[in-house]
């Protein structure tokens, strides 16, 4: 029904933005993906946007990009996950990340979402498999090359680094990096910073 908004940012209390559009305040709720790319108060901002109507609420969530709103309305088609949780996995996983966790069947990076527990994360996995290929999110060399990307940032998770730490030191690594020894040069760029 309400498929976009363009209107003046007026409010940011994550995980929720209100949106003026000529005169209307809009409450959307954005997962932190899109909230860290908002612009300045009072700039204008446009929403990719799902609406939900429950008995008991009418809610209005907001995306940055057309590819996170497709995320989102692929996991509210899983049994079990409600727009909250949908979020959640939006807001703990870039939809690069999210693809490259279902292409490696990666059921660890997953539970570190908030409110994912075990048998939620497999049951992802088993959904999710195949719809990000059709959007062309992961090629089959990708998912190669981040195989020994995504070792080295769970290696880092083991070692204590929270999980935007471990991403940006494997995205500075060279793309042919072997696990050893990306794990060193991450270690040293994480020393620095």
């Amino acid at each position: 029904m309400i498929g976009r908004l363009s209107g003046t940012l007026l409010e940011k209390n994550p995980p929720q933005i209100l949106l003026d559009v000529q005169g209307v305040g809009y409450e959307v709720d954005v997962p932190m993906s899109t909230f860290y790319n908002l612009p300045a108060l009072n700039d204008t901002v446009v929403l990719h946007t799902h609406f939900v109507v429950r008995e008991d609420a009418q809610l209005l969530y907001g995306f940055a990009t057309q590819e996170e709103r497709t995320a989102f309305r692929q996991l509210l088609k899983i049994s079990g996950v409600g727009p909250k949780l949908a979020l959640s996995v939006l807001s703990g996983l870039s939809i690069g990340d999210l693809a490259a966790a279902v292409a490696n069947k990666e059921a660890g990076r997953l539970t570190k979402i908030p409110g994912v527990g075990k048998k939620t994360a497999e049951r992802l996995l088993l959904e999710l498999q195949g719809k990000f290929a059709v959007t062309g999110t992961v090629s089959a060399t990708g998912a190669a090359a981040g195989s020994s990307a995504s070792d080295i940032v769970n290696a880092l998770l083991a070692l204590g680094y929270n999980e935007k730490e471990a991403d940006w030191a494997a995205k500075q690594l060279p793309k042919d990096a072997d696990v050893s020894g990306g794990i060193r040069q991450a270690l040293k760029l994480l020393s620095k910073a």
